[in-house]
Order: C-alpha cells, then structure tokens, then sequence
C-alpha cells in the first residue's frame, strides 16, 4: 500500500480485505476467479460462457435453451448466440423434442464431450486454487453460504 493520500490499498488490505463490505469482497473475488478461468479457458479455445453452457449442456442433456440459460446464468440472446456458434464447432447438436416439437433439446456430440473434458482439465487447477487454504468442513461452509446468498434472490 502506497502512503500518499488517497492511494487505492492492494487487494487484502484495508476495505479491499477483511474489513471490507461482504458484496464487494464477493464481487472482488469473482472478477478474479474470472479473469484466471478466462484465461485457463482461451488455452482450449473456449470463452467461460461457453464453457458455463457446455457443463450445463452435460449435466442435463435433453434441456431446452431457455432452461440452461437459467441454469449458466446467462440471458436467452446469450445463450442462443453461445449455442449457435457451440452448434457450428460440433460441440453441441439440437433435436425437436418428440413431444413438443417446437422445442429444441441440446446435447454434447463426442467432440463436445472431449472439448469439455479438457476444458474442465483447465479448470482444475482453478478450482483447487479456490480451495487452497480452506479444510473441507470450511469449503463446504463455503459453499452452503453461497448457495443461500443465490437462492436469497429467487
């Protein structure tokens, strides 16, 4: 930290550490988990959008687009962008749904599987980044706090 007046503290210090305010210590935190998963995913050619929908797009195979906007936080015209060009690198493919024709369901195609496959490879040494420090009992406070803190704006 700089001593002219003024001066902006580093991160961990003053308002921009444990004194600060729990909103912009979270806002704080994800703008850095971001830029670091931006850049793990750019090595596998993939932005983190793309990336949000694809593990979506894994873990419920059949959804609709509107249903994995929701669930990869992202807005129906993001999503329906994301897909498209998801669609045109052969990493996803869309079908009617055969009850509900005007549905159209969404799948990882094997390739989209291999991509995601490396790109949560990317992701991993994030993801232990986001642990480094915490016991399990304190990861899984962790994430109970941030799943209330989500679910508190449902």
């Amino acid at each position: 930290m700089s001593d002219k007046p003024g001066s902006i503290p580093a991160i961990g210090q003053g308002k921009r550490g444990e004194e600060g305010h729990l909103g912009y210590l979270l806002r704080q935190a994800n703008t850095v988990w971001r830029n670091r998963a931006e850049q793990a995913l750019a090595a596998q050619g993939m932005t983190l959008p793309q990336f949000m929908a694809l593990v979506m797009v894994g873990a419920y195979p059949g959804a609709s687009s509107a249903d994995l906007a929701r669930a990869a936080l992202l807005t129906p015209q993001t999503l329906s962008v994301i897909v498209a060009n998801l669609e045109r690198a052969g990493w996803i493919e869309r079908h009617a749904h055969t009850v509900h024709g005007r549905i159209r369901q969404i799948a990882l195609t094997r390739s989209g599987a291999a991509a995601l496959s490396r790109a949560r490879q990317a992701m991993a040494a994030e993801e232990r980044a986001l642990h480094a420090g915490l016991s399990a009992a304190e990861a899984k406070i962790v994430r109970r706090w941030l799943v209330q803190v989500a679910m508190a704006s449902e």
